[in-house]
């Protein structure tokens, strides 16, 4: 399909910006706040609260009408490892927890290369076993939780669902949603040959990402840091995977839930054709965009299960 034409109105815009390699880490992580003003309006939330666990910081978003024990999503942001905060994912977030709706916990893990692999990972999982540990207190159901992220952070979920299977850490996990994930630093795909540079995201960054977020190229092996290396992918959560055509991580996500498949993991997958890398971000100036966060309100209802609403009675939110 074509590149979306309101997608080739941003690049175009962009075409010349310095590419993300070029830029100091400052400056990148400057620059990733930038898309706030692509991502439209902020669905109204109920509750609004941070937390402290461990060394970071959590941000739970609480949809209008529903009380607890609620289901939870723990999503943890993109950025390469290298870049963003709770604030720059504010408006998807609340948007996507309007849509399933349920509890979206955003967690802001500590950044590369000041912390590097396993450390990210770890913050996560403890994020994950704080929800656990504290649902009542929290007013969340602790049967109903999933995990999900985009770009680097999907990385970081599916390491974190494999940790979860394999340490028992905080409680079992109904999905994992996984948008645009990097799974293995070796950026060897057709995808990497065909769209690894002029749109947005470029093969060169991913490359110097992941040598900000290893702490060795060796590093590079263990499942929990390129899932795509796992030797053993059976009994993982149901996935819920979402690739862009244009982006050069297309393929190693695409190839990431065959491998699920192949192991007997429920696999929802969808390319959304004509979107390029982060158009999670994109919302506001790309209507076409707008089909992830539906989409993904659909599927993870269908996982997580009805939210209860003020009453106490189960209920089923719209997709819009």
């Amino acid at each position: 399909m074509p590149l979306d034409p309101d997608v080739r109105d941003l690049l175009a815009e962009g075409a010349e910006a310095p590419p993300l390699e070029s830029l100091s880490l400052e400056q990148a992580r400057t620059a990733i706040r930038g898309v706030t003003a692509l991502q439209g309006e902020a669905a109204r939330m109920s509750d609004v609260r941070e937390h402290v666990v461990g060394r970071v910081r959590m941000r739970l978003y609480r949809p209008t009408g529903i009380t607890g024990p609620a289901p939870v999503l723990l999503w943890v942001h993109g950025g390469g490892w290298t870049r963003g905060d709770l604030d720059t994912w504010d408006t998807p977030l609340k948007n996507l927890a309007r849509r399933i709706p349920a509890v979206v916990a955003s967690v802001d893990y500590r950044l590369a290369p000041e912390t590097r692999f396993p450390g990210q990972l770890g913050d996560v999982l403890d994020a994950l076993r704080h929800l656990a540990e504290h649902a009542g207190s929290l007013g969340l159901d602790a049967g109903r939780v999933a995990i999900g992220g985009d770009s680097s952070g999907a990385n970081l979920a599916a390491g974190a669902a494999l940790a979860v299977r394999d340490l028992g850490v905080g409680a079992p996990l109904v999905a994992q949603v996984l948008i645009h994930p990097p799974t293995d630093p070796a950026c060897a795909t057709v995808s990497h040959l065909r769209y690894g540079s002029g749109y947005a995201l470029t093969t060169a960054f991913m490359r110097s990402a992941w040598r900000h977020y290893l702490p060795t190229p060796y590093a590079g092996e263990h499942p929990y840091a390129a899932p795509l290396r796992a030797r053993n992918l059976a009994a993982l959560p149901p996935a819920i995977i979402a690739t862009a055509e244009y982006d050069p991580l297309r393929d190693e996500g695409e190839q990431y839930a065959a491998r699920l498949a192949e192991a007997g993991v429920p696999v929802g997958l969808r390319r959304f054709d004509g979107m390029i890398h982060g158009f999670m971000h994109h919302n506001g100036r790309v209507p076409a965009s707008r089909a992830l966060p539906d989409w993904l309100g659909v599927q993870l209802r269908a996982r997580l299960g009805p939210a209860p609403d003020a009453s106490g009675e189960r209920r089923r939110a719209r997709a819009g």
